[in-house]
């Protein structure tokens, strides 16, 4: 999902990981605490977005319902979902005992940042940008978890 959404929730979720990850917890709670944090967020998004535009006139005429407005809100927004999946995956190597949980919330954490870099050039790649700037725009939303990365290490290190 690549959308707004989708850049918030990758930049909640490395928070979160790197909160859970200073504290000591296991990774099965980052995980749990992810899961529940993020479903919060996206939850109190779709409430306050579908509260705000129902009422709205649409481009036939008619006023937006409720119902309009919350499907709207729900399909604009899952983005915020989707940031989860694949850092998720990486915390599941730790879950399992695949990788130490240390190490797999690290993983965790730089995958957050590999799909903001990706969210980033495909956005700048839809709008036809040239090479180099898909490339800038990709480092520059990657950077958003780089500075949580960096917090993080400066912050429990």
């Amino acid at each position: 999902m690549i959308s707004e959404e989708g850049v918030y929730g990758s930049i909640i979720v490395s928070g979160l990981i790197a909160a859970s990850a200073g504290s000591g917890a296991p990774t099965w709670r980052t995980l749990l605490f992810i899961g529940i944090t993020v479903t919060v967020f996206w939850a109190a998004h779709v409430y306050a977005r579908a509260v705000a535009t129902h009422g709205e006139t649409t481009p036939d005429g008619t006023t937006k319902s409720i119902w309009q407005s919350f499907t709207e809100a729900v399909k604009e927004s899952r983005g915020l979902l989707a940031a989860v999946v694949a850092p998720a995956l990486a915390l599941l190597l730790g879950v399992f005992g695949v990788l130490p949980d240390s190490v797999a919330k690290w993983v965790a954490l730089w995958v957050s940042v590999a799909v903001l870099a990706i969210v980033g050039y495909i956005t700048y790649s839809r709008r036809g940008a040239r090479w180099w700037v898909r490339i800038l725009g990709g480092v520059s939303t990657a950077s958003f978890g780089i500075v949580i990365i960096l917090a993080k290490a400066i912050i429990s290190h």
